[in-house]
């Protein structure tokens, strides 16, 4: 059996249970206290039914003694975390949870955490992954994770709509959802005369000031008919359907304000896959992919592919079109790469930073295309350091190189104005100096009719 030492990191919150490594795989041990929920979850169907509709993770039931219950559940390739979600995966991720919500209480369960991080992306979808958030449901009682779901889910989206998707950064430092003080507090006055977003945050927001000084707990916990619950939830999943972002400009002609003609962008997608296929990756991450489409010209072949941009939007369109295409082995989210996510909540242990996660994740194939000149030349970042940092999780790197006649590198050092001789090392030789520290050069081209260069780099630590 396990010893609790061995519990994840992620898992110290929970009585009912921790999860735990054995090996790679992942297991979730089950405390005794959570035996009787356990149980009836199981016997009714519950589980089964949630699982069977795409809502909950599957699981398998490993062992059973009278100290705790081992359940295996099905292997996530990749975590992604709610600031690194695009806005319809944000929204798609709320709406998911009260549809779990609504089917446990019409089978006289609850939700008892409504927590973002409880939703992850798998197979082009949102996913439930923590079994052990139901509870029995108590007539009378209002839903106990509904402040939670308003701090975590509908204040972030909301807040969103007005100010755009770096507000979900915010969760970043709040691990326990954005404060409603604060999210009322940011939006914009006439939201008061919203008949949802009143009473779920601006009336929420007094009522928590007026209570703060409650501490020993005498205020009395409020009655909700099952009904009411059901209404509340209601007219918040309608709510956040219909949830569009400001900013959302139609983000589908990305490609067609490339500096290069139809003729190359087809040579370099026919260079990829020719250099991808014998490497017969298994996974693969495309960073600063835009949209999938270089991605998709290997998405037949490759059984899992990663791929992350800067640009919310793009992130959105490339998620969109996943659902479009019913794609399950893609997994677009947001990420910048001048400044990866850390690892956050207490210890910093929580919540795995990026570059921890991207090396677990280990990917056969890295590609890093039209994105060095932004790393160099738009964040000062010298060639050795980039190299450090792909090196740090990449067996084989592609990377395309704009050379310093591409007219997308020239409008970049212009911008340089009187430090443009600091970056006169932005050149062939200076790159190849500064990633053969870490690769070894197996492949490199010109792509036909650019002025880029495209290198297959071999991880000089995977050699073999």
């Amino acid at each position: 059996m396990t010893k609790k030492t061995d519990a994840h990191q992620a898992s110290f919150r929970d009585p009912s249970g921790y999860i735990f490594y054995e090996g790679k795989t992942l297991r979730r041990a089950i405390k005794p206290i959570y035996f009787p929920q356990y149980n009836k979850l199981k016997e009714s169907g519950f589980f089964k039914n949630l699982i069977s509709k795409g809502l909950l993770i599957h699981h398998e039931e490993t062992a059973v003694s009278s100290d705790e219950i081992i359940i295996t559940p099905e292997e996530i390739p990749f975590i992604t975390n709610p600031y690194e979600w695009s806005f319809e995966q944000y929204k798609h991720a709320a709406l998911h949870t009260l549809k779990i919500q609504k089917y446990a209480l019409s089978k006289g369960f609850i939700l008892k955490d409504a927590s973002a991080y409880n939703v992850t992306f798998h197979k082009g979808k949102p996913i439930f992954i923590d079994t052990l958030s139901f509870d029995f449901y108590e007539e009378g009682t209002p839903w106990r994770a509904y402040k939670q779901f308003i701090t975590h889910f509908f204040g972030p989206l909301v807040l969103a709509k007005y100010h755009g998707t770096e507000i979900f950064k915010m969760m970043q430092t709040h691990i326990d959802g954005i404060p409603v003080k604060l999210i009322s507090s940011l939006l914009p006055t006439r939201t008061k005369l919203s008949s949802v977003v009143y009473p779920n945050i601006h009336l929420l927001a007094k009522m928590e000031s007026k209570h703060s000084e409650d501490y020993k707990a005498e205020t009395k916990i409020a009655t909700l008919s099952k009904k009411a619950q059901e209404n509340i939830l209601e007219s918040l999943y309608d709510y956040i359907k219909g949830l569009t972002l400001k900013e959302a400009s139609e983000w589908g002609n990305y490609y067609d304000k490339t500096n290069y003609d139809e003729t190359a962008f087809e040579a370099k997608k026919t260079l990829i896959k020719e250099w991808i296929k014998p490497l017969a990756p298994q996974k693969l991450i495309d960073v600063g992919g835009n949209d999938g489409t270089f991605g998709r010209t290997v998405i037949d072949s490759v059984p899992h592919i990663i791929v992350t941009d800067i640009d919310s939007n793009a992130v959105d369109y490339n998620y969109k079109q996943l659902q479009q295409n019913k794609e399950t082995n893609m997994l677009p989210f947001v990420c910048d790469v001048l400044q990866p996510a850390p690892g956050i909540g207490f210890n910093n242990t929580e919540r795995s930073s990026l570059m921890q996660r991207l090396a677990d994740y280990a990917p056969d194939v890295t590609m890093a295309l039209a994105l060095i000149h932004h790393i160099t030349l738009s964040g000062n970042v010298p060639f050795e350091k980039s190299a450090e940092f792909f090196a740090s999780f990449s067996k084989n790197l592609i990377i395309e190189f704009p050379t310093r006649e591409d007219s997308w590198a020239q409008s970049l050092l212009v911008r340089k104005r009187e430090f443009i001789n600091h970056f006169d090392f932005y050149n062939e030789m200076e790159f190849e100096k500064g990633y053969l520290k870490y690769f070894t050069l197996e492949k490199k081209e010109t792509v036909k009719g650019t002025k880029r260069l495209l290198y297959l780099l071999k991880n000089k630590n995977h050699a073999g």
